[in-house]
């Protein structure tokens, strides 16, 4: 368990969650036309991403930089999302 944490597999498992959850929610919304579609879904999927590759840098050990962007653009998905919703 310790070696999925160290090398960064935790966040690789957690992008691939985030795949699998959007491929199931398009399949969903293609085939039932029920759901969110693409659209709707990916502010919230790039914020997941994005926080997502931030795990995987500081686990990892890399520059402050490279845990700083992501986390950067995991809050401009998380605003994109807002206005989003907000404007209804």
């Amino acid at each position: 368990m310790q070696a999925l944490f160290e090398t960064g597999r935790a966040a690789d498992l957690v992008l691939l969650a985030l795949a699998v959850e959007a491929l199931l929610l398009w399949s969903l919304r293609r085939w039932a036309g029920q759901g969110p579609g693409l659209a709707a879904m990916l502010p919230f999927l790039l914020a997941g991403a994005a926080f997502a590759l931030a795990l995987r840098a500081a686990l990892t050990g890399a520059g402050w930089a490279l845990v700083a962007l992501p986390l950067l653009a995991a809050f401009a998905a998380h605003l994109w999302d807002i206005a989003r919703r907000w404007r209804g």
